[in-house]
């Protein structure tokens, strides 16, 4: 017998959604701010996850093959205005990005293998 796999959630209380690539977020993150040419980037770069309009949503964080590179303060301005507000700013589609990211990651067999 097959028991379904353990539901888990982060230290924010966030469920988290078993499908996780540690290695594609680590190799997201070796990649500069997204929209650096249009933003004062500062702090590590992060992997902002994209939910609108993928598998994830308020309270749910989406599939890693959802996440492009944010540096830490485009990331927080990420979620303080909201998605489709950081997006119209900056003029840029993220889940099209992500798109691309997931793309050519040397992750992304191991999640279309599963």
């Amino acid at each position: 017998m097959t028991l379904p796999p353990k539901k888990k959630r982060d230290p924010m209380g966030v469920r988290v959604i078993e499908r996780e690539y540690p290695g594609h977020r680590a190799w997201v993150r070796t990649h500069d701010c997204s929209i650096a040419c249009r933003h004062d980037c500062s702090g590590p770069i992060e992997c902002a996850h994209v939910r609108t309009g993928t598998d994830g949503g308020t309270g749910i964080k989406p599939h890693d093959k959802w996440c492009l590179s944010l540096c830490q303060k485009a990331h927080r301005e990420q979620h303080d205005i909201g998605e489709p507000a950081f997006e119209k700013k900056y003029g840029i589609n993220m889940k099209a990005i992500a798109i691309e990211f997931a793309k050519t990651s040397p992750h992304r067999k191991k999640w279309e293998e599963t």
